[in-house]
């Protein structure tokens, strides 16, 4: 890993221009990475691409990735294949009457659905459109409420693939003993305050108490206009079968049953999603085929197909650990610890952790890689400092999940942009206004905090 200084901050300045000039992420990534790389060696920089790209698909980590998305997608089209999500998107349809209430309800949707941030996005997104839909809300207000039930709230259950990873760093870092990972991530919960302020946000600006910021209300006049997919979204969108015909409609079992299956089994399996949608996909597969909804054929034809609708979007994750991989050679993330170890007092370590980390993870991508990078700082500084040691670990936790929620290209934002049929750049542009307001209110509770408890 080399010095660069400022310079490290050029890749991720190149993709968000280029995101912002084209509206499209991969493009965006791909060239982002590319000119890393000249930066790195301007001769060998075609084969030094190549060589990381290499890497990125040997890492178990895109592995993982790639079955959970893949096989996500599968379980959806199936869902969709057997008209589970049309009936189940007419069952909620009988209660909510409004627009305030679709919102609403995609939130506690989204709140219920904690287990996983990638479980949360592709279900609650795919199953709430035709609701939101029938209120004229932008799929881009949609996406928002999405993803911010994805990491936001993934950050704040301690049944959740995020608490459990960090349960594990908190292990062995030595903050808490062996096997009470879990007791000593609940003590950080409360500090944990872009979680809860990102969560509180959502219920606000579906009733209209927070109204329309920037470019999201370019998209509600759009969708008053009766356009609700934003331009630039064909081919993103995850491609979803209608169903069988309206004249045998489909019951509610067909989307309930698969999905309790899901959830289940990921709990079953200690929080492992892979297993828990393996486990879903399998017993869709056989209740579906032995219920007559369709035959064996059919039904392993619809897994097939539905983890090719997750190409696009398991493309960009796959992009941005490739340009993860270049900022990590260009020493991005030392730089900007480095730049505010300076400016940290007592009273102020919540708030310049909070900054300094949140920045990182929205240049770099990466979420839980700055986890495991930044605990084993913040916790002997912290403790040198007499700082709480639960309030640093917190800070660490919420920059995180500001970091997923705003992050052009972070994985949980990809899948829910995919998930609601909406332009990636689209999503980012309007959800970014509320994920600072957000970060604002962050930044100045930390700040009391930091005072209250110095």
């Amino acid at each position: 890993m080399g010095d660069w200084g400022i310079i490290s901050l050029v890749p991720t300045v190149v993709v968000i221009l280029v995101a912002l000039i084209t509206k499209k992420t991969f493009e965006a990534l791909l060239g982002g990475s590319f000119v890393g790389f000249l930066l790195l060696s301007f001769k060998k920089s075609f084969s030094e691409f190549t060589h990381s790209l290499l890497k990125v698909m040997q890492d178990p980590t895109i592995g993982w990735i790639i079955l959970v998305c893949g096989l996500f997608g599968s379980l959806i089209y199936l869902l969709a294949q057997a008209g589970g999500t049309n009936a189940f998107s007419r069952y909620l349809l009988r209660y909510v009457k409004n627009r305030k209430t679709a919102l609403l309800v995609t939130w506690l949707l989204g709140l219920c659905i904690f287990i996983d941030d990638y479980l949360n996005a592709l279900t609650v997104g795919t199953s709430m459109k035709k609701v939101t839909d029938r209120f004229k809300v932008p799929r881009e207000m949609l996406a928002y409420v999405v993803d911010s039930t994805a990491a936001p709230i993934c950050v704040l259950i301690p049944l959740s693939t995020w608490a459990i990873y960090i349960a594990g760093l908190l292990e062995s870092e030595g903050v808490v003993p062996p096997g009470e990972g879990l007791s000593g991530y609940l003590q950080a919960i409360p500090f944990i305050v872009y979680g809860w302020v990102a969560a509180i946000l959502v219920p606000l600006v579906a009733i209209g108490v927070v109204p329309a910021l920037g470019a999201m209300k370019r998209a509600e006049e759009r969708a008053r206009a009766g356009v609700l997919i934003p331009p630039g979204s064909a081919g993103i969108g995850l491609e979803i079968p209608e169903g069988p015909s309206p004249d045998t409609p489909a019951k509610l079992a067909y989307f309930v049953l698969p999905i309790l299956v899901l959830i289940a089994a990921t709990v079953f399996f200690d929080i492992d999603a892979l297993k828990g949608v393996i486990a879903a996909v399998v017993f869709t597969v056989a209740y579906f085929v032995m219920g007559n909804l369709m035959t064996f054929h059919n039904a392993m034809d619809g897994v097939f197909k539905g983890f090719k609708t997750m190409l696009y979007a398991l493309a960009i994750v796959v992009m941005s650990f490739v340009l993860k991989d270049v900022n990590e050679q260009l020493g991005l993330t030392p730089y900007i610890i480095d730049l505010a170890t300076p400016l940290i007092s007592k009273a102020y370590l919540p708030l310049v952790a909070f900054v300094s980390l949140a920045l990182i993870t929205f240049a770099t991508g990466s979420f839980w890689g700055v986890y495991a990078i930044a605990l084993p700082i913040m916790v002997p500084l912290a403790q040198s400092m007499e700082v709480n040691i639960w309030l640093a670990v917190g800070t660490v936790i919420s920059a995180g999940a500001f970091g997923s929620h705003a992050c052009f290209y972070g994985d949980a934002t990809v899948l829910s942009a995919s998930a609601t049929e909406c332009n990636n750049v689209a999503h980012v542009t309007t959800q970014l206004p509320y994920a600072l307001v957000a970060g604002v209110a962050t930044c100045i509770i930390y700040v009391v905090l930091g005072h209250a408890m110095a």
